[in-house]
C-alpha cells in the first residue's frame, strides 16, 4: 500500500527557485500597497486632529473624550474621533471619483457636495450627538450640565473641524472646475 502523501508528491511539480523568488516581491508589493491605502485614509483625520488640538484646552472636551472608549484614555479617543469625523469626507471623495465620469467639472461638483454634506454632519450633527445623544446612552460626561457654553464649545470645535476638512475639498473643486484644472 502506498502512503497518501507519497502518491501525491509526483503530482505537484516542485516550485522552482525563480518562481518562488517572484512570489516574494508580489507579496511585498501587496503589503506596501495596503499600508499606503491605510495611511491615505488615516492622514486627513490625523491632520485635522493636529489642527483642532487647541480645543483640548477645554476641560469639558477632555472629559468627553475620556468618557469615550477606551475609557479614561484621552489621546486614543481623540485620534479615534478625529479619524471617524473624516469618514464623511473620505466617503464623499471616493464616491465622487468612482461615480463621476471623468475628472473636471463632475468631480468639482462632487467635491463641493462632499464639503457641504461633511460640514453639516461634522459641524451640526456630531455636537448634537455628543451633547444630547451620549448622555441618553449612559455617557454622562459634562460636569457643568450641558448648558449653552457646552453647546457653543462643541459647535465651535465641530465647525472648526469642518472648515479644516472642507477647505482643501473646496480648493480642489475650484481647481477641477477651471479649464485644464486637473
Amino acid at each position: 500500500m502506498v502512503p497518501p502523501l507519497s502518491a501525491l508528491s509526483g503530482a505537484v511539480p516542485p516550485i522552482s527557485g525563480s518562481a518562488a523568488s517572484l512570489a516574494v516581491p508580489a507579496v511585498a508589493d501587496a503589503v506596501v500597497g495596503g499600508l499606503w491605502t491605510v495611511a491615505l485614509f488615516l492622514f486627513p483625520g490625523l491632520v485635522a486632529a493636529g489642527l483642532c488640538a487647541p480645543f483640548l484646552a477645554a476641560e469639558r472636551l477632555r472629559a468627553l473624550l475620556r468618557a469615550l472608549p477606551p475609557t479614561g484614555r484621552l489621546l486614543p479617543s481623540y485620534l479615534g474621533v478625529s479619524i471617524a469625523l473624516s469618514v464623511p469626507y473620505l466617503v464623499g471623495v471616493a464616491l465622487t471619483v468612482t461615480r463621476a465620469g471623468e475628472a473636471g467639472p463632475a468631480w468639482s461638483g462632487g467635491f463641493l457636495a462632499t464639503a457641504l454634506v461633511g460640514t453639516v454632519l461634522v459641524a451640526f450633527v456630531s455636537p448634537a450627538v455628543a451633547a444630547a445623544g451620549l448622555p441618553r446612552f449612559g455617557l454622562d460626561w459634562d460636569p457643568t450640565g450641558y448648558g449653552p457654553s457646552t453647546w457653543l464649545l462643541l459647535g465651535g470645535a465641530g465647525l472648526w473641524y469642518a472648515v479644516v476638512a472642507a477647505v482643501p475639498l473646496v480648493a480642489l473643486a475650484v481647481g477641477m472646475a477651471l479649464p485644464g484644472g486637473y
